[in-house]
C-alpha cells in the first residue's frame, strides 16, 4: 500500500513552501564533516609517525604494525556496525561512535610507547567502524537513486579533506607544540560535532524542515512503495551471507583498499625517508594528492549520476566511473621508476585522484544491490569490511617488505595490480538492478490501494 505523510506539520510546511525544501543537502554536508573528522583522526598517526619513531625508536616493521593496528578493530566491527545502523538508525549510532573515537584519539597523547599506541588505535578503530556504513545509510534514506552517486561523493570527499588537513595541521602542531597536541585537538573537534548532529538529524519523514515536495522527490525512484505493496520482508543474515553480490562488493573493495591504504599509512614516510623530502617541503606539497582527490571524488559522483539521468542503464552508469578510475589509479606502479620528485608528485596525485573518482559510485552500490531498504546498512558493513581487510594487510606487508629489501618497488607494483584486479571484479562480478521510478511503482500498485 502507499504511504502518505500524516505528520500534523506536514501540510502547513508544504502549503507554506513556495519551492521544494533542500534539507537533504544539509544532512549530507554534516555527514561529510563527520567523515572529515574521522579521517583526520586516523591519518594523524601516519603524519606524526616520523616524530613518534624518533621518540620511541620504532623500526619500519613495527611502524607497519602500528599503522595497521587501527584497522584490526575497524574491520572486525564493520559488520556489527551495519546491523546496529539498520536496527537503531544513524541518529543514535553515529554520535555514539563519534564520541567513542574522539575520546580514544585524545588518549593517544598519553602514549608511552608502542604498546600503548596500539591500545589507543584499537579503541579508535571500534569507534570509527560505523562511520562509512552510517553515511551510506543516510544517503539511501535521504536521496533518490539518481542523486546517490553525487551525494555519496559529497560525504566521501570528507576522507580526502581530512587526510589533506592532517598533513599541514599535524606537521605544524608536531613541530611547534609536539605531536601529542595534535591528538588532543582533533579529539575535541569530534566531540563538538556530536552537538550539531543531534540538532540537525532526523529521518526525512520526521524532519520538520522537509516539505512534502522534497519527501516525494526523495522517494521518487527508491522503490520503497513496491516493497510496501508486496510486503516483502527484509532478507535474513543467512540470506546476506549467501548473496554473491554481497561478496562481490566485499572482494572489489579488498583489492581497491590494498592500493589506497598506502596514502593513509606509508605515504608520509615514503616522501620523507625514501624520496628525501624535507619536513617543510612535505608540509607544503604533501597534501596535494588529497586536495586534488576532493574534486575528483565529486566529479566521479556527478559523472555517474549524469550518465543515469541521460538514460544510460544503472549498471553502466555506476560501473564505468569505477572501472575507469581504478584502471587509471594503477599508474602508482610507475612511481619507483621516476627520478624526478616533481614528476613523482604528478603521478601520485593522478593515481590518488583516479582512485577517488571511483569512490562515489562504489559507495552507492549497497543501496543498488539491496533487496530491501533495511539491508543497506548491513551490506555497507560487509563492503567496508572488505575495505578494511585491504587497509589492514597493506601497511604490514609494506613494513615487512621494507625491512627485507629496503625498497618500495614491490609494494608499488602490487598496488597497481590490486587496482586492476578490483576493476575486473566490478566489471564482471557485480550486477546492479535497474532503477524503479515512482511512476513505475504506482503502476504496480492496485487502484484500490492508491486511494
Amino acid at each position: 500500500m502507499l504511504h502518505h505523510d500524516t505528520r500534523p506539520d506536514a501540510a502547513p510546511a508544504a502549503a507554506g513552501a513556495r519551492r521544494r525544501s533542500r534539507m537533504r543537502w544539509s544532512i549530507v554536508g554534516f555527514s561529510a564533516l563527520g567523515l572529515t573528522i574521522a579521517y583526520l583522526d586516523r591519518a594523524a598517526l601516519s603524519v606524526a609517525m616520523p616524530f613518534m619513531s624518533d621518540e620511541f625508536h620504532i623500526s619500519p616493521a613495527v611502524q607497519g604494525v602500528l599503522l595497521s593496528s587501527f584497522f584490526w578493530t575497524y574491520a572486525l566491527f564493520q559488520i556489527p556496525s551495519g546491523w546496529l545502523l539498520d536496527k537503531f538508525g544513524p541518529r543514535v549510532i553515529y554520535p555514539i561512535a563519534v564520541g567513542w573515537w574522539s575520546v580514544w584519539t585524545a588518549l593517544t597523547a598519553l602514549a608511552t610507547g608502542v604498546g600503548s599506541v596500539i591500545v589507543f588505535r584499537l579503541g579508535l578503530g571500534i569507534g570509527e567502524a560505523p562511520v562509512q556504513p552510517a553515511n551510506v545509510k543516510v544517503v539511501s534514506k535521504w536521496f533518490p537513486r539518481r542523486e546517490r552517486a553525487f551525494a555519496s561523493s559529497l560525504f566521501d570527499m570528507g576522507q580526502q579533506i581530512g587526510t589533506a588537513l592532517s598533513v599541514p595541521l599535524v606537521t605544524a602542531l608536531a613541530v611547534f607544540a609536539g605531536w601529542r597536541s595534535a591528538f588532543v585537538l582533533i579529539g575535541v573537534v569530534g566531540l563538538m560535532w556530536i552537538v550539531g548532529w543531534l540538532a540537525i538529524y532526523r529521518a526525512p519523514e520526521k524532519h520538520p524542515r522537509v516539505s512534502e515536495e522534497e519527501l516525494r522527490h526523495i522517494r521518487s525512484d527508491q522503490g520503497e512503495m513496491v516493497e510496501a505493496a508486496d510486503e516483502r520482508p527484509a532478507v535474513s543474515w543467512r540470506g546476506l551471507v549467501r548473496n554473491g553480490q554481497v561478496w562481490a562488493l566485499t572482494t572489489g573493495y579488498v583489492f581497491r583498499s590494498l592500493a589506497g591504504a598506502f596514502f593513509l599509512t606509508w605515504y608520509p614516510s615514503y616522501l620523507l625517508d625514501d624520496r628525501g623530502f624535507s619536513e617543510a617541503d612535505f608540509g607544503m606539497v604533501g597534501a596535494l594528492p588529497a586536495v586534488i582527490a576532493i574534486g575528483s571524488t565529486v566529479l566521479g559522483g556527478i559523472v555517474s549520476d549524469r550518465m543515469l539521468a541521460a538514460g544510460i542503464s544503472t549498471n553502466r552508469a555506476r560501473k564505468i566511473p569505477i572501472i575507469a578510475g581504478l584502471v587509471l589509479s594503477a599508474s602508482i606502479g610507475f612511481s619507483p621508476f621516476i627520478e624526478s620528485n616533481v614528476l613523482l608528485m604528478v603521478v601520485l596525485t593522478l593515481s590518488n585522484a583516479a582512485h577517488s573518482f571511483a569512490g562515489a559510485a562504489i559507495l552507492s552500490l549497497p543501496a543498488e544491490v539491496a533487496e530491501h531498504p533495511d539491508q543497506v546498512g548491513s551490506i555497507a558493513g560487509f563492503q567496508n569490511f572488505g575495505s578494511q581487510l585491504g587497509n589492514l594487510v597493506s601497511p604490514i606487508a609494506i613494513g615487512l617488505f621494507l625491512t627485507a629489501t629496503g625498497s618500495y618497488l614491490g609494494p608499488m607494483v602490487f598496488a597497481a595490480v590490486s587496482c586492476l584486479v578490483s576493476a575486473a571484479v566490478y566489471a564482471f562480478w557485480v550486477r546492479i538492478k535497474p532503477v524503479t521510478t515512482l511512476d513505475q511503482v504506482e503502476d504496480t500498485v492496485p487502484e484500490e490501494s492508491r486511494r
